[in-house]
């Protein structure tokens, strides 16, 4: 058991028979009154982010997350198949559970958040940066740049990237999978 005092960014507690991840937090301590903890707090299997106020010194149920790399296999029917790249161990992941899973391809390794007391599966994260093949978009027209104006492109995973005029079909780029956005050619 922790207590409010315990509270920092990152740390995964149980609250109201669901599990949250800290996402930031304040100790406010009024002239009048008692202290207490502002806090925003992100549900781990919704990614939903809700206010929360605690009294100082509450006890408050501290869960241990451990963080495990996967290798991305393959999809079928029944979700996404990963394998630990130590005991390769296999598990299936279901679409919603993925963070950026429109930008995976085989072979990729996310990372994996796993509840230590019962071995439950929450949810993985795809790399923040990945490079990836632009298979189709529109052939840019010379000398239209000056603006910066982009174009949809496809790229290899079968999702759509705002890209700049002057890139091309099997040209490789980074991509930033939190937001979908182009980033840069890669070498």
């Amino acid at each position: 058991m922790a207590t409010t005092a315990d509270i920092r960014n990152g740390m995964c507690i149980e609250y109201n028979g669901q599990l949250y991840s800290i996402v930031e937090f304040l100790h406010v301590k009024p002239g009048k009154g008692a202290a207490f903890v502002r806090t925003k707090l992100r549900n781990v299997t919704t990614g939903r982010v809700v206010d929360n106020t605690f009294n100082a010194g509450v006890k408050i149920d501290e869960v241990r997350i451990e963080r495990r790399p996967y290798q991305f296999l393959y999809k079928d029917e029944m979700g996404y198949n990963f394998m630990h790249n130590e005991t390769f161990e296999q598990i299936t992941i279901e679409e919603e559970s993925i963070n950026g899973y429109k930008f995976l391809k085989e072979g990729d390794i996310c990372e994996v958040m796993v509840k230590a007391d019962d071995e439950t599966i929450l949810y993985a994260d795809v790399p923040t940066q990945v490079v990836l093949e632009i298979t189709y978009t529109e052939p840019g027209i010379k000398g239209d740049t000056s603006t910066n104006s982009l174009k949809p492109a496809t790229v290899e995973t079968g999702a759509t990237v705002r890209v700049p005029l002057f890139i091309n079909t099997g040209d490789k780029i980074k991509v930033d999978t939190r937001d979908g956005s182009y980033l840069e050619r890669a070498k």
